[in-house]
């Protein structure tokens, strides 16, 4: 890294060059340059305090070590080339802490990369189909609902409503009351989405039907008129 090349856009830019100035990570002629620039851009010494005030939970396990003057002027001259009396300490002069941090941090770094590459996903649900057909109706309808998409095709294969009366969908689970997918057209094939409330009614432990209704649709949320075709949701 080089205190030269502030933008560095590529490699996270100045707040990429204050992250590593925080935990001290670089060498001492970059430290020392970075540490004058703290002192004269406000912006860029708002970025360390931020790192700093992130950072620092994490240095929570690191005791620091009460070093004699020779010791610490040794390890700066050796790692950062520092001569001469030791600076003042700050937060990234800490040889233990720096150590410590740039460990958490990538450790924190590669489990947020491979946890969530670990974790079961959950298999996506199976999309179903139905023929909706009766006995005693020549209204006969095929259907397939795409989990993916969350949306119904439906064909119309045979069949008119009675004059008046317009054909309704419904999804009907067990003994629960028959939830509208919407009026549906003739002689069409058609796509209905289906919001996230009904999307989970749909699957193999439901059955599709339609009903006659008044034009616009059951006026009561239920069906009104003779149901002219029904049919199991199988999967696919």
């Amino acid at each position: 890294m080089s205190a030269m090349e502030p933008d560095r856009s590529d490699d996270g830019g100045d707040d990429f060059l204050a992250a590593e100035f925080a935990l001290g990570v670089l060498p001492g002629v970059e430290l020392a340059a970075l540490a004058r620039r703290a002192e004269m851009d406000p912006a860029f010494a708002r970025a360390v305090a931020d790192w700093e005030e992130r950072l620092l939970p994490l240095a929570d396990g690191y005791a620091p070590a009460d070093l004699p003057p020779g010791v610490k002027q040794t390890l700066d001259r050796h790692l950062f080339g520092i001569a001469g009396p030791a600076p003042r300490p700050g937060f990234w002069a800490s040889l233990a802490l720096w150590r410590g941090l740039a460990g958490t941090a990538m450790a924190a770094f590669l489990l947020a990369l491979i946890v969530p590459q670990l974790m079961p996903k959950p298999a996506p649900p199976p999309d179903v189909m139905a023929s909706l057909s009766a006995e005693a109706s020549d209204v006969h309808y095929m259907a397939v609902y795409d989990a993916g998409t969350g949306t119904v095709r439906l064909a119309h294969m045979s069949g008119t409503p009675a004059a008046g009366r317009v054909f309704e969908l419904w999804v009907v689970e067990g003994s629960a009351a028959p939830v509208s997918l919407g009026v549906i057209p003739t002689g069409a094939m058609v796509r209905i989405p289906i919001s996230d409330a009904f999307r989970a009614l749909l699957t193999s432990r439901a059955q599709m039907a339609i009903s006659l209704e008044p034009p616009g649709g059951s006026p009561t949320g239920q069906p009104t008129g003779a149901v002219v075709a029904v049919g199991d949701l199988l999967d696919i």
